[in-house]
Protein backbone atom coordinates (compact mmCIF):
# COMPACT_ATOMS: atom_id res chain seq x y z
CA UNK A 1 0.00 0.00 0.00
CA UNK A 2 1.10 3.54 -0.75
CA UNK A 3 0.87 5.77 2.32
CA UNK A 4 2.01 9.00 0.59
CA UNK A 5 -0.24 9.54 -2.39
CA UNK A 6 -0.04 12.03 -5.25
CA UNK A 7 -3.45 13.13 -6.52
CA UNK A 8 -3.56 14.18 -10.16
CA UNK A 9 -6.64 15.93 -11.55
CA UNK A 10 -7.44 15.68 -15.27
CA UNK A 11 -9.63 18.74 -15.48
CA UNK A 12 -11.28 18.60 -18.91
CA UNK A 13 -9.90 16.08 -21.42
CA UNK A 14 -10.90 15.82 -25.06
CA UNK A 15 -14.06 13.75 -24.74
CA UNK A 16 -17.55 14.65 -25.89
CA UNK A 17 -18.68 15.83 -22.46
CA UNK A 18 -19.80 19.39 -23.26
CA UNK A 19 -23.60 19.34 -23.12
CA UNK A 20 -23.58 16.31 -20.84
CA UNK A 21 -22.38 18.38 -17.88
CA UNK A 22 -23.28 22.01 -17.09
CA UNK A 23 -19.73 23.26 -16.51
CA UNK A 24 -17.06 21.42 -18.50
CA UNK A 25 -14.01 23.73 -18.72
CA UNK A 26 -13.60 24.94 -22.31
CA UNK A 27 -11.84 28.30 -22.41
CA UNK A 28 -8.26 28.77 -21.17
CA UNK A 29 -9.60 30.78 -18.23
CA UNK A 30 -12.04 28.02 -17.29
CA UNK A 31 -9.32 25.39 -17.61
CA UNK A 32 -6.93 27.41 -15.46
CA UNK A 33 -9.63 28.02 -12.87
CA UNK A 34 -10.38 24.29 -12.80
CA UNK A 35 -6.72 23.52 -12.14
CA UNK A 36 -6.63 26.08 -9.34
CA UNK A 37 -9.85 24.63 -7.88
CA UNK A 38 -8.26 21.17 -7.94
CA UNK A 39 -5.17 22.49 -6.18
CA UNK A 40 -7.24 24.04 -3.40
CA UNK A 41 -9.05 20.70 -2.95
CA UNK A 42 -5.80 18.77 -2.53
CA UNK A 43 -4.48 17.86 -5.98
CA UNK A 44 -0.73 18.01 -6.49
CA UNK A 45 -0.86 17.75 -10.31
CA UNK A 46 -3.21 19.26 -12.89
CA UNK A 47 -3.39 17.41 -16.21
CA UNK A 48 -4.47 19.79 -18.96
CA UNK A 49 -6.03 19.52 -22.39
CA UNK A 50 -7.39 22.52 -24.27
CA UNK A 51 -10.57 22.74 -26.33
CA UNK A 52 -11.93 24.57 -29.33
CA UNK A 53 -13.51 27.63 -27.73
CA UNK A 54 -16.33 27.90 -30.28
CA UNK A 55 -17.39 24.25 -30.39
CA UNK A 56 -16.16 22.84 -27.08
CA UNK A 57 -14.67 19.91 -28.96
CA UNK A 58 -11.12 18.63 -28.58
CA UNK A 59 -8.46 21.16 -29.55
CA UNK A 60 -4.70 21.61 -29.61
CA UNK A 61 -4.19 25.29 -30.40
CA UNK A 62 -0.90 26.34 -28.85
CA UNK A 63 -2.34 29.81 -28.15
CA UNK A 64 -4.85 28.23 -25.77
CA UNK A 65 -2.17 26.17 -24.01
CA UNK A 66 -0.05 29.30 -23.67
CA UNK A 67 -2.89 31.26 -22.07
CA UNK A 68 -4.01 28.52 -19.67
CA UNK A 69 -0.48 27.83 -18.44
CA UNK A 70 0.25 31.53 -17.94
CA UNK A 71 -2.94 32.00 -15.93
CA UNK A 72 -2.03 29.12 -13.62
CA UNK A 73 1.56 30.25 -13.18
CA UNK A 74 0.51 33.84 -12.53
CA UNK A 75 -2.16 32.84 -10.00
CA UNK A 76 0.28 32.20 -7.16
CA UNK A 77 -1.36 28.81 -6.55
CA UNK A 78 1.15 25.98 -6.51
CA UNK A 79 0.34 22.94 -8.63
CA UNK A 80 2.43 20.74 -10.91
CA UNK A 81 1.40 21.30 -14.53
CA UNK A 82 1.06 18.22 -16.74
CA UNK A 83 0.23 18.98 -20.39
CA UNK A 84 -1.19 16.35 -22.69
CA UNK A 85 0.82 15.42 -25.75
CA UNK A 86 -1.81 12.93 -26.81
CA UNK A 87 -3.55 15.00 -29.45
CA UNK A 88 -2.85 14.53 -33.15
CA UNK A 89 -3.31 10.77 -33.26
CA UNK A 90 -7.02 10.40 -34.02
CA UNK A 91 -7.81 8.16 -36.99
CA UNK A 92 -11.37 7.60 -38.25
CA UNK A 93 -11.78 4.65 -40.61
CA UNK A 94 -13.81 5.23 -43.77
CA UNK A 95 -14.78 1.86 -45.29
CA UNK A 96 -15.44 3.52 -48.65
CA UNK A 97 -11.92 4.97 -48.74
CA UNK A 98 -9.82 2.75 -46.45
CA UNK A 99 -6.55 4.31 -47.57
CA UNK A 100 -7.58 7.82 -46.55
CA UNK A 101 -8.30 9.06 -42.99
CA UNK A 102 -12.02 9.63 -42.59
CA UNK A 103 -14.02 12.54 -41.25
CA UNK A 104 -12.96 13.35 -37.70
CA UNK A 105 -9.35 12.27 -38.14
CA UNK A 106 -6.66 14.53 -36.68
CA UNK A 107 -3.16 13.33 -37.45
CA UNK A 108 0.04 15.24 -36.73
CA UNK A 109 3.76 14.48 -36.70
CA UNK A 110 5.92 14.40 -33.58
CA UNK A 111 7.01 18.02 -33.86
CA UNK A 112 3.43 19.28 -33.95
CA UNK A 113 2.29 16.99 -31.16
CA UNK A 114 4.88 18.36 -28.71
CA UNK A 115 5.31 21.96 -29.93
CA UNK A 116 3.44 23.33 -26.90
CA UNK A 117 5.57 21.20 -24.55
CA UNK A 118 8.82 22.46 -26.08
CA UNK A 119 7.67 26.09 -25.77
CA UNK A 120 5.97 26.06 -22.36
CA UNK A 121 8.17 23.46 -20.62
CA UNK A 122 5.72 22.09 -18.06
CA UNK A 123 7.10 19.85 -15.37
CA UNK A 124 5.31 16.83 -16.90
CA UNK A 125 3.72 15.96 -20.22
CA UNK A 126 2.01 12.77 -21.30
CA UNK A 127 3.43 10.24 -23.73
CA UNK A 128 0.72 7.82 -24.92
CA UNK A 129 3.01 4.88 -25.48
CA UNK A 130 1.38 3.01 -28.35
CA UNK A 131 -1.55 2.77 -30.73
CA UNK A 132 -5.00 1.67 -29.58
CA UNK A 133 -8.45 0.88 -30.92
CA UNK A 134 -10.29 3.82 -29.38
CA UNK A 135 -14.08 3.84 -29.38
CA UNK A 136 -15.13 3.44 -33.03
CA UNK A 137 -11.81 4.76 -34.32
CA UNK A 138 -8.17 4.40 -33.44
CA UNK A 139 -5.40 6.34 -31.75
CA UNK A 140 -2.14 6.12 -33.72
CA UNK A 141 1.28 6.33 -32.09
CA UNK A 142 3.89 4.25 -33.89
CA UNK A 143 7.19 3.25 -32.31
CA UNK A 144 9.25 5.60 -34.49
CA UNK A 145 6.89 8.52 -33.86
CA UNK A 146 7.18 7.89 -30.13
CA UNK A 147 10.97 7.79 -30.39
CA UNK A 148 10.85 11.25 -31.99
CA UNK A 149 8.42 12.60 -29.39
CA UNK A 150 10.39 11.13 -26.47
CA UNK A 151 13.65 12.65 -27.74
CA UNK A 152 12.03 16.08 -28.06
CA UNK A 153 10.46 15.85 -24.60
CA UNK A 154 13.78 14.76 -23.10
CA UNK A 155 15.64 17.64 -24.78
CA UNK A 156 13.07 20.10 -23.39
CA UNK A 157 13.80 18.88 -19.84
CA UNK A 158 10.23 17.69 -19.28
CA UNK A 159 9.36 14.40 -17.54
CA UNK A 160 7.11 12.20 -19.66
CA UNK A 161 4.18 10.55 -17.96
CA UNK A 162 3.89 7.29 -19.87
CA UNK A 163 0.21 6.61 -20.53
CA UNK A 164 -0.29 2.84 -20.72
CA UNK A 165 -3.67 1.58 -21.90
CA UNK A 166 -2.56 -2.07 -22.19
CA UNK A 167 0.45 -4.25 -21.50
CA UNK A 168 2.08 -3.65 -24.89
CA UNK A 169 2.42 0.03 -24.08
CA UNK A 170 4.51 -0.79 -21.02
CA UNK A 171 6.68 -3.07 -23.15
CA UNK A 172 7.26 -0.30 -25.70
CA UNK A 173 8.05 2.22 -22.94
CA UNK A 174 10.69 -0.12 -21.53
CA UNK A 175 12.24 -0.31 -25.00
CA UNK A 176 12.39 3.50 -25.18
CA UNK A 177 14.06 3.48 -21.77
CA UNK A 178 16.60 0.92 -22.98
CA UNK A 179 17.38 3.22 -25.91
CA UNK A 180 18.03 6.13 -23.53
CA UNK A 181 14.99 8.15 -24.65
CA UNK A 182 13.23 8.15 -21.25
CA UNK A 183 15.25 9.02 -18.16
CA UNK A 184 15.15 7.15 -14.86
CA UNK A 185 13.11 6.97 -12.78
CA UNK A 186 10.18 6.71 -15.22
CA UNK A 187 6.64 7.83 -14.45
CA UNK A 188 3.71 5.68 -15.59
CA UNK A 189 -0.04 6.25 -15.66
CA UNK A 190 -2.14 3.06 -15.93
CA UNK A 191 -5.35 3.92 -17.80
CA UNK A 192 -8.21 1.45 -17.32
CA UNK A 193 -11.71 1.11 -18.67
CA UNK A 194 -11.16 3.04 -21.92
CA UNK A 195 -12.57 1.07 -24.87
CA UNK A 196 -10.70 -0.91 -26.12
CA UNK A 197 -7.72 -1.08 -23.82
CA UNK A 198 -7.32 -2.73 -20.43
CA UNK A 199 -10.57 -3.37 -18.60
CA UNK A 200 -11.26 -1.74 -15.24
CA UNK A 201 -10.57 -4.80 -13.11
CA UNK A 202 -8.26 -5.56 -10.22
CA UNK A 203 -6.63 -8.29 -12.30
CA UNK A 204 -5.83 -5.87 -15.15
CA UNK A 205 -4.32 -3.22 -12.88
CA UNK A 206 -2.31 -5.81 -10.98
CA UNK A 207 -0.97 -7.35 -14.19
CA UNK A 208 0.06 -3.95 -15.53
CA UNK A 209 1.67 -2.97 -12.24
CA UNK A 210 3.61 -6.22 -12.20
CA UNK A 211 5.11 -5.44 -15.62
CA UNK A 212 6.36 -1.98 -14.64
CA UNK A 213 10.11 -1.34 -14.31
CA UNK A 214 11.55 -1.60 -10.84
CA UNK A 215 11.67 1.63 -8.83
CA UNK A 216 9.38 3.57 -11.19
CA UNK A 217 6.69 5.97 -9.98
CA UNK A 218 3.19 5.11 -11.12
CA UNK A 219 -0.43 6.09 -10.82
CA UNK A 220 -3.62 4.46 -12.05
CA UNK A 221 -7.23 5.31 -12.71
CA UNK A 222 -10.47 4.02 -14.19
CA UNK A 223 -13.17 6.03 -15.90
CA UNK A 224 -16.84 6.61 -15.15
CA UNK A 225 -18.47 4.99 -12.16
CA UNK A 226 -15.29 3.03 -11.41
CA UNK A 227 -13.27 6.18 -10.75
CA UNK A 228 -13.41 6.23 -6.95
CA UNK A 229 -13.16 2.47 -6.55
CA UNK A 230 -9.88 2.61 -8.43
CA UNK A 231 -8.59 5.42 -6.25
CA UNK A 232 -8.66 2.85 -3.46
CA UNK A 233 -7.40 0.09 -5.75
CA UNK A 234 -4.37 2.06 -6.94
CA UNK A 235 -3.43 3.04 -3.40
CA UNK A 236 -3.71 -0.56 -2.20
CA UNK A 237 -1.41 -1.71 -5.01
CA UNK A 238 1.20 0.94 -4.18
CA UNK A 239 0.32 3.63 -6.71
CA UNK A 240 -0.79 7.22 -6.93
CA UNK A 241 -4.21 8.30 -8.22
CA UNK A 242 -5.99 10.38 -10.83
CA UNK A 243 -9.50 11.81 -10.85
CA UNK A 244 -11.18 14.66 -12.73
CA UNK A 245 -13.86 15.58 -15.24
CA UNK A 246 -11.83 14.13 -18.12
CA UNK A 247 -12.57 10.66 -16.76
CA UNK A 248 -15.87 10.99 -14.92
CA UNK A 249 -18.54 13.72 -14.73
CA UNK A 250 -20.52 12.39 -11.76
CA UNK A 251 -19.88 12.70 -8.02
CA UNK A 252 -22.84 10.53 -7.04
CA UNK A 253 -25.77 9.10 -8.99
CA UNK A 254 -27.55 12.08 -10.56
CA UNK A 255 -25.11 14.59 -9.03
CA UNK A 256 -22.71 16.32 -11.40
CA UNK A 257 -19.17 16.61 -10.10
CA UNK A 258 -16.67 19.43 -10.25
CA UNK A 259 -12.95 18.87 -10.35
CA UNK A 260 -12.79 20.15 -6.79
CA UNK A 261 -15.41 17.74 -5.46
CA UNK A 262 -13.77 14.79 -7.21
CA UNK A 263 -10.38 15.65 -5.70
CA UNK A 264 -11.94 16.16 -2.27
CA UNK A 265 -13.66 12.76 -2.49
CA UNK A 266 -10.41 11.07 -3.55
CA UNK A 267 -8.53 12.75 -0.71
CA UNK A 268 -11.14 11.55 1.78
CA UNK A 269 -10.80 7.97 0.53
CA UNK A 270 -7.01 8.16 0.78
CA UNK A 271 -7.15 9.53 4.31
CA UNK A 272 -9.73 6.99 5.46
CA UNK A 273 -7.36 4.29 4.25
CA UNK A 274 -4.72 5.64 6.62
CA UNK A 275 -2.64 7.39 3.96
CA UNK A 276 -2.19 11.05 3.12
CA UNK A 277 -2.21 13.21 0.00
CA UNK A 278 1.08 14.91 -0.87
CA UNK A 279 1.42 18.61 -1.55
CA UNK A 280 2.76 19.81 -4.92
CA UNK A 281 6.15 20.48 -3.31
CA UNK A 282 6.26 16.97 -1.87
CA UNK A 283 5.17 15.50 -5.20
CA UNK A 284 8.09 17.25 -6.92
CA UNK A 285 10.52 15.63 -4.49
CA UNK A 286 8.95 12.20 -4.97
CA UNK A 287 8.99 12.48 -8.79
CA UNK A 288 12.31 14.30 -9.12
CA UNK A 289 10.83 17.45 -10.68
CA UNK A 290 12.06 21.01 -10.80
CA UNK A 291 9.41 23.71 -10.54
CA UNK A 292 9.01 25.72 -13.75
CA UNK A 293 7.93 29.34 -13.94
Amino acid sequence: MNHEVIISCAVTGAGDTVGKHPAIPVTPRQIADAAIEAAHAGAAIAHLHVRNIETGKAGRDIVHYREAVKLIRDSGVDIVINLTAGMGGDYAYDPKNPGIPGVGSDLADAAERVAHVEELRPEICTLDCGSLNFGNGAFLATADLLRDMAARIQKAGVKPEIEAFELGHIWLAKQLMAEGLIDNPPLFQLCLGIPWGAEATTEAMLAMRNHLPADCNWAGFAIGRNQMAFVAQAVLLGGNVRVGLEDNIWLDKGVHATNGTLVARAKEIIERMGARALTPAEARVKLGLTKQR
